[in-house]
């Protein structure tokens, strides 16, 4: 169970860290922030290659498939909090989905 508990903190500091840098980067072209906030952007970017490597699980492609799905509810709720974004129905199901399959990629028994 800690191994599952620590696996998930990983995954949500990883989406920090690379939802983070895509909308620091964002924030600094498309907003006009300026290159601060671009800088910003590659330093998230570089921290979440490296709390990905945290991740117990030994296969890479496993980690990085199942992150894809954490990737997409994340960028969702942080639209939601930093942007104001109003997601419908179909947004709530889609992660739902992608959370599914993580679930069945990182945490199914395996023999």
């Amino acid at each position: 169970m800690m191994t599952v508990l620590r696996s998930v903190v990983l995954f949500v500091l990883a989406a920090v860290a690379e939802i983070g840098d895509a909308w620091l980067v964002w924030q600094g072209l498309r907003e006009h922030r300026g290159l601060w906030w671009i800088a910003g952007g590659v330093l998230a970017l570089g921290a979440y290659g490296f709390v990905a490597t945290f991740q117990p699980d030994p296969n890479f492609g496993r980690i990085l498939a199942a992150y894809g799905g954490v990737f997409v509810a994340g960028s969702l709720a942080w639209g939601v909090v930093m942007d104001g974004f109003r997601p419908d129905r179909w947004d709530y199901a889609g992660a739902i989905i992608c959370l599914l399959g993580v679930v069945v990629i990182m945490y199914a028994p395996r023999g």
